[in-house]
């Protein structure tokens, strides 16, 4: 009642705040003025007057922001980049590479790059592509292009789990080059830190993969000429920005190109990202089939089970992944440590692993590296295998309690599967104590992450 009481006393000074939006957009758009909107928000006549009040102040707040990523935009426009020509010598080299045929998709964010790269201006570019539709190929494309001009290249990702990875699919796919590659990781310390640092500011690292560890204060390059960020919206807007700066030194600006497989639909990409300019990757590459998908109760264990079991017999492997590590009493989940357990007992004549974000870095690393080399058939898993890791035997994903999942978070996790020639299967226990949830039949009726993402823009009544 107090606070009501001081809103009114104010309110006959709403008149005196300037009224940023021009009375011609807000005849265009149907928006009352701000005074009104101030008054009808706070002492509506009607649900409609308050309805429009707080539309009119939504509209402010994105206004504001769209002007504020133009002004960023026109800056960044201004600045310097270097310089890199991508001729059909450095185009051919770089393609044989890659050891398969780029679809017309990545074709297309490939040009969007090159012609980036040549501008002589900064590249600011966002490539979304749905899970498996090759984004770090793209992403290769451009290092090599900016490495073949004489510059370093940055890749950074969110996980050592993905950073490893990433090291492990560049190394193969420069195997034979001179490209010098260095990785950093937090947990790298001592000697063996500091002769990388070394290496990377004297510029001998041409290509330098890591996590946050990037961005240390410590790390100076000789001449950063690009930056990646994987999984993008993992990080910061200041961590990114961070990355960029480490090569601003000699007056020009890196070229930036950030990369997510979560579906943002493209006008909501747009307005969100609105400094950044957008490419996606849509298709998937030949051969990739789709991933079927269950959504079963408790009651359907013995049916998954078995499913599981044949999938290991024919020689694949499977991911299970739990929403919590360890027991919690108070949220009554299962969790992965006890998952494991369980999933031993029930396989004895198979390797089941264990891979959460409580296990030291080296613990981290054997688990998955078991799993990748085939030696553990089963991995019991949180989402920290969410993004990036690729293991193209496994063809089946258990989720437990998919109920406490995001639509996006699970599409992520259903593209761990199926990177392979075989069909994958992607099961959601849904352990819901009252009623399925209906967001859950929508991954069952298709794999499109951008239908994903509208559909679930729409049960959030967005």
């Amino acid at each position: 009642i107090v606070m009501r009481r001081f809103v009114w006393q104010a309110l006959p000074a709403a008149p005196r705040v300037a009224d940023a939006v021009p009375e011609g957009l807000r005849g265009r758009f149907d928006l009352p003025d701000l005074a009104t909107a101030l008054r009808d928000l706070h002492f509506p006549e009607t649900l409609a007057q308050a309805e429009a009040a707080r539309h009119r102040l939504a509209f402010d707040e994105l206004l504001v922001h769209e002007i504020l990523l133009a002004g960023r935009r026109r800056r960044r426009r201004a600045e310097q980049a270097p310089v890199v020509v991508v001729d059909e010598r450095v185009d051919q080299r770089i393609r044989q590479r890659i050891p398969f045929q780029l679809t017309p998709g990545q074709e297309r964010v490939v040009e969007d790059i090159r012609q980036d790269l040549a501008s002589g201006h900064p590249m600011s570019r966002l490539v979304q592509g749905d899970v498996g539709s090759g984004k770090t190929a793209v992403a290769a494309y451009a290092m090599l292009a900016a490495i073949a001009g004489g510059y370093q290249a940055a890749f950074m990702a969110p996980t050592e789990v993905l950073a490893r990875q990433h090291e492990a699919t560049l190394e193969t796919l420069l195997e034979g080059s001179r490209v010098r590659i260095e990785t950093l990781l937090g947990g790298r310390r001592g000697k063996a830190r500091e002769r990388a640092l070394g290496r990377i500011a004297a510029g001998e690292a041409d290509l330098v993969i890591g996590t946050h560890a990037v961005i240390s204060e410590q790390v100076a390059f000789e001449r950063l000429g690009i930056v990646v960020v994987d999984e993008q919206h993992k990080f910061g807007v200041r961590q990114r920005h961070d990355l960029v700066a480490k090569g601003k030194d000699g007056g020009e600006r890196p070229h930036a190109l950030v990369m997510t497989a979560t579906p943002i639909p493209r006008t909501l990409a747009l307005a969100v990202y609105g400094d950044l300019d957008l490419s996606v990757i849509d298709g998937r590459p030949p051969g990739r089939k789709p991933v079927e998908t269950w959504v079963v109760g408790p009651r359907d264990g013995r049916r998954v089970f078995e499913r599981v079991q044949a999938e290991l017999a024919a020689g694949h492997q499977a991911f299970v992944i739990y929403p919590l590590v360890g027991e919690s009493d108070k949220l009554g989940l299962r969790d992965a440590i006890d998952g494991r357990e369980r999933w031993a007992r029930a396989l004895p004549e198979r390797e089941v692993g264990l891979l959460h974000g409580r296990l030291k870095r080296d613990e981290k690393e054997a688990a998955m590296e078991a799993f990748r080399d085939g030696r553990t058939e089963v991995l019991v898993a949180t989402v920290v295998v969410e993004v990036g890791v690729d293991v193209p035997n496994a063809t089946v994903l258990v989720v437990e309690h998919a109920e406490r999942f995001g639509l996006s978070q699970l599409h992520q996790l259903r593209g761990r599967i199926g990177r392979g020639d075989a069909r994958g299967l992607c099961v959601l226990v849904d352990r819901a104590k009252e009623g399925r949830p209906a967001r859950l039949d929508v991954l069952a009726a298709t794999d499109d992450g951008f239908v994903i993402a509208e559909e679930d823009l729409k049960l959030r009544g967005v």
